[in-house]
């Protein structure tokens, strides 16, 4: 099968690259891949790593003169080419790919993933939904119920969720744990409890929650616990509502990491508490390096993590709610079996293999049905 993978993002591009990069991964060697991204995006930086993968260096601009003539490149691609399939990831690309096949005597199919929970009703959806869409994957199962509600329910829609690499995220030796540990916190006492998260420090991140509960944790209690926040510093008054909380000593922002997995290591429990989130790569993540992991119930969240039995759920924003939950990981800690269902979470549901199998098992049933 001839792909082509499209990302607009011109700079990181966050989960969309790794979800790219995952997939192209995957299906080198055996397929024909082609990834179509700005040569100023982190995803044209790692898919040139991979072997036989081809990257053609475009944009997918929205205003009208320079998306016109994106669109008239992007359709001679097409025409060259000759792809089976191209699968887009944002609502610039998609459209690009909906106006470049037009009218093409072979025109390839369209898959769409959605990767967030935005509604799905506008006008420009609905457009996309008629004619520039022969397939949509939802990351999560709420995803996939907004498409199913949605026109995008007339065609395919399927959950497939997001892949990580069980192998490199993998449970680490105490050696490892206590040496990241020490490089991140300096010398903590074994009684302290490390919550870490890679998910970034946007205040939509939820982290600030779990700062505002510690808070309110009585302060002889307070000092067993380091909150470690891993992303870009965190911007505009978020260090300032740190400081005035009196939690800058507890809460440890490493800033952006090479090695997720080193946070991780750190960490005794995994949290991404999100107001609003789809599949969560950090959550995928934690769950695979064996952590328990707590979660809002935003969006497709508690669809990860069982409830007592590899991690927690609780309500999104919700300060005494975790509060309490706090208070409780003093009196209990995680029972150690919750490490291990964690590890068993990730190999079921966010493995590699499971998402490129589901993947093309969609491409097929597209490609069949148009």
């Amino acid at each position: 099968m001839k792909i082509l993978y499209t990302n607009f993002h011109p700079f990181n591009g966050g989960g969309h690259t790794t979800y790219v990069t995952n997939l192209a991964r995957s299906f080198q060697g055996e397929h024909q891949v082609t990834v179509a991204t700005p040569a100023t995006s982190r995803l044209h930086e790692q898919v040139q790593r991979i072997p036989g993968v081809r990257v053609w260096n475009t944009s997918f601009r929205t205003r009208i003169t320079p998306m016109l003539g994106e669109v008239l490149a992007l359709r001679a691609l097409l025409r060259q080419e000759r792809f089976d399939l191209v699968h887009v990831n944002g609502s610039s690309d998609h459209r690009q790919a909906m106006l470049a096949r037009l009218g093409l005597r072979r025109p390839p199919r369209i898959v769409w993933t959605k990767h967030n929970t935005m509604p799905v009703g506008s006008l420009g959806n609905r457009l996309r939904a008629w004619a520039g869409t022969d397939g949509a994957i939802g990351v999560c199962d709420y995803v996939c119920r907004q498409l199913m509600d949605s026109s995008y329910g007339a065609g395919l829609a399927q959950t497939i969720r997001l892949g990580v690499d069980t192998d490199w995220f993998c449970p680490q030796s105490d050696s490892a744990r206590a040496r990241a540990r020490r490089e991140l916190l300096g010398e903590l006492s074994d009684d302290v409890l490390v919550l870490g998260s890679v998910g970034g420090t946007d205040r939509e991140k939820g982290w600030l929650t779990l700062v505002q509960a510690l808070a309110r944790v009585p302060i002889d209690q307070r000092r067993r616990f380091r909150v470690l926040v891993a992303g870009d510093p965190p911007r505009g008054t978020l260090p300032q509502e740190v400081e005035a909380l009196g939690m800058s000593a507890y809460t440890v922002f490493p800033g952006l990491v090479d090695d997720p997995r080193r946070i991780l290591a750190a960490s005794d429990v995994g949290f991404v508490l999100s107001f609003q989130e789809a599949g969560s790569y950090a959550a995928c993540e934690s769950l695979s390096m064996g952590l328990p992991t707590l979660v809002s119930d935003a969006g497709g969240l508690p669809e990860l993590v069982r409830n007592g039995v590899d991690g927690w759920v609780v309500p999104a924003g919700d300060v005494e709610t975790l509060r309490r939950w706090l208070m409780a990981q003093l009196a209990a800690p995680a029972n150690p079996a919750m490490a291990g269902a964690a590890r068993e979470r990730a190999l079921a549901l966010f493995s590699l293999p499971e998402l490129s199998r589901q993947t093309m098992a969609f491409y097929q049933r597209v490609c069949a049905r148009a």
